[in-house]
Formats: C-alpha cells, sequence, structure tokens
C-alpha cells in the first residue's frame, strides 16, 4: 500500500513538492576544517561531494565526527588531534549514493529508506543535475501535510 499515492492515480506527492532545493556541496579535496566549518554554521546534517557538477558522494555528520579526533575542539588538543582535520572529503565520504528523481513519487523514497541503511537521497533532475536532498525530516513533514497533523 501507497502512503502517499492513490493507486491507479498520478502521485501529486512527489519528492520535488518536499526535498530541500539547493543542497549544500563541496569538492573530493575540502578538507574536513572546511566540513567541520559548514556543519557549524549551518543545520543541516549532510554535505554532497561533487566534481564537475557530478555527484561522487555524501558525508553524514555521522562520517565527520567517526573521522576526526574527539579533542578537536578542547583546549588539549594536540597537533595530531588538530591534523585530523588535514583529511580530505574523499577519505571520508560515501561512495556511489542513491538518488532519487524530482518527479518521483514520494513513496519511492520512503520504500528506499525502508530497505537502505540512509538517511538521506540526494534528487536529481532529468539530467542529473543535482536539485535538492530529501531527507527523513523531509518525509516526516509530508505526513504532516498528507494527514493535516
Amino acid at each position: 500500500m501507497d502512503l502517499f499515492c492513490i493507486p491507479q492515480k498520478e502521485c501529486a506527492m512527489t519528492i520535488k513538492k518536499f526535498m530541500t532545493p539547493e543542497p549544500i556541496s563541496i569538492g573530493l579535496d575540502a578538507s574536513l576544517e572546511r566540513v567541520k566549518q559548514l556543519f557549524e554554521a549551518r543545520s543541516f546534517h549532510h554535505l554532497l561531494v561533487v566534481e564537475d557538477d557530478k555527484l561522487l558522494g555524501i558525508i553524514s555528520d555521522r562520517d565527520y565526527l567517526k573521522a576526526i579526533s574527539p579533542n578537536v575542539d578542547k583546549k588539549m588538543a594536540t597537533s595530531k588531534d588538530l591534523a585530523t582535520l588535514n583529511k580530505r572529503a574523499h577519505q571520508i565520504m560515501s561512495h556511489h549514493p542513491i538518488t532519487v528523481r524530482q518527479d518521483d513519487p514520494l513513496d519511492t523514497a520512503l520504500k528506499i529508506f525502508k530497505s537502505e541503511p540512509i538517511s538521506c537521497l540526494p534528487v536529481l533532475d532529468s539530467r542529473d543535475h543535482i536539485v535538492g536532498i530529501l531527507t527523513i525530516h523531509n518525509l516526516i513533514d509530508a505526513i504532516h501535510v498528507k494527514h493535516d497533523l
């Protein structure tokens, strides 16, 4: 049973309606210092890693936290701790991310989230350009809209 669509009818609840447009991206060689700055300055949990407008990977805030020393922001941080910020995006990113199309029904994303251990989906247009990102939080918003909560 589809949560967002009526069987045999075109689904009005598409990914485009609920995705976060214009996600923040970084290059393959961006330092973890830059990743840290972006995560601290904005309220999101995923960065897309791109090269020549092609999506190559994703870094989650969890990936970042696993890659750095836990002492980075402490007074007792050593040069070895701080050196973890010199790692590069390509060293910690998840490769070959699963994507969806902006015109796909939300149920497509729901099925992917249910079957894969991921918390976001990059959204592409028909020409494979990145146009957004869909997270589990976006799906919760869609449920609220659908069920008038």
